[in-house]
Order: structure tokens, then sequence, then C-alpha cells
């Protein structure tokens, strides 16, 4: 099927492009609405920031430098008010210090100009095969941890506890499959998105900050187990404690 086809008979996922310059935004534009996609457009920051909370799309293709709030300003934004969706960068900038904290921020990818459109096209394909499914599972509750997956808030004994956006995508995926083994390449490949960097002592290191924050002694932790030489798993046989709501059986969950 070719994209003229395609965009006829399968509206497919909605795409915010925000991007300053014109041209830049109308390539972006043609190029994904010739594969289907379904395209919002913004030219500044504070535009796209308004309307991707206020349209929530699939993906937001989000330039770095522009005026109002740059990218950064706009990603860190997002993710604070709970935007569910996947974020990609695009930038001239290509320092790692850079994509380093674009990724810290919550962005999900990073992509530095000049690109192909192919590279493009497949790095979107790659986000949206990964987009969150927190939404459907609600809040769950573990002992005395509570977790609002959909908002992307969690409580310990009662008082909010304050996650980076790589920390609490690392627990929802320990939430979404208790007792599972998931390794740590697969955390990369979902939390990060990218395989040049980081590794997977990264990984190790966002797993001792969540312990400190979530564990009641983080040397001896209760729910965030090690399986050496693989990765990590969340201990679903563990009793939930007493009057929490959790119990033997696992999590409660609420729509």
């Amino acid at each position: 099927m070719n994209p003229t086809s395609l965009e006829r008979d399968e509206i497919r996922e909605r795409i915010l492009v925000v991007e300053d310059e014109l041209a830049m935004r109308t390539v972006l534009h043609d190029c994904l609405a010739r594969h289907g996609y379904r395209v919002l457009t913004a030219n500044d920051g504070e535009a796209g920031l308004r309307r991707a909370i206020e349209e929530s799309p699939d993906l937001v293709l989000l330039d770095l430098m522009m005026p109002r709030l740059d990218g950064f300003s706009v990603c860190e934004a997002l993710r604070r008010q709970g935007f569910p969706g996947r974020i990609l960068m695009l930038t001239a900038r290509g320092q790692v210090g850079d994509r380093v904290h674009g990724l810290d921020l919550g962005a999900d990818d990073y992509l530095v100009k000049p690109f192909s459109r192919d590279e493009l096209l497949a790095r979107v394909r790659a986000l949206l095969r990964r987009r969150p499914t927190d939404a459907a599972l609600g809040e769950v509750q573990w002992g005395d941890l509570k977790v609002d997956l959909a908002g992307r808030r969690a409580w310990k004994a009662g008082r909010e506890v304050v996650l980076t956006a790589k920390e609490f995508a690392m627990l929802a995926m320990l939430l979404e499959m208790p007792g599972q083994v998931i390794r740590r390449e697969t955390f990369l490949d979902r939390v990060w998105g990218v395989t040049a960097f980081p590794t997977t002592r990264t990984v190790d290191k966002h797993v001792v900050q969540l312990r400190q924050k979530l564990e009641d002694d983080p040397a001896d932790p209760a729910w965030i187990l090690t399986v050496h030489g693989i990765g990590y798993r969340w201990n679903d046989a563990r009793p939930g404690i007493a009057g929490s709501g959790a119990g033997p059986s696992g999590p409660v969950k609420s729509d």
C-alpha cells in the first residue's frame, strides 16, 4: 500500500509538530501526512504546550530552540502535567549533554538535524509502537505504596513521592508486569528509546534512586528485586500492609 492510499483508507495516530521555522514545519507536516498520520502543528513553544494539553496527541515532535518557550521547558511542563504521549526532540544541537538533559526531562528520543525522512519515520514508528498503556491501569496499590499510573503520581504512606520522568516510567513497567523479570536492555529500549547511550549502568542507577524513594530499607528492598545478571522484577508475592487495600494476591486496581 502506498502512502497516498494509506492516507485515504486509514487515518492513524495524531502527531503534533512544534517547530518555529515554517519551511521545516511544512516539510514535517507533509511527510507525516503522506504516510497516514493526522498532523497538528504549532509555531512556538507556548502554542505547542497549549495544543498538546488540549489535543493530547499520541506523539509530539518538539523542536529544541524556539521563541517564548524552548523545547526543554515544553517537555518538562508536559511531563509535570501528566502528558502521556511520546515526545521526540528535534534539534541542531547534538551534544551529549543536551541529549541527556532532554531525556531526563521526559523526552523519549532525540533526533539531530539534519536527518533523513526515512530515519524520522523509523523513529516515529518505533515510538508509537511503545505507546504507554498506563492510563488503562488506573491506580494500583501495593502495601503502603499507591501509584496513579494515568496521572503519573506516587505516594508512600500517604505522602507524595516526587519521581523523575524516567523513574516513573521504570516504575510503571514494573507494575505492569509484577513478578516478571524485566531485562536492563528492555528498560533502555522502552524508557530511553535510544541505542547509542546510556548503558545498563544507568538503569541500575535509576533503580537505586527508586529504592531510596519507595523502599523502607533501600539496602534490603522489599518491592524492587534484583535478578542478578538479568534485570529487575516487582515482588508480587509480598503480602500487603494491613489496611492498605493490598493483599497477597497483588495490587488493587481502580478505574
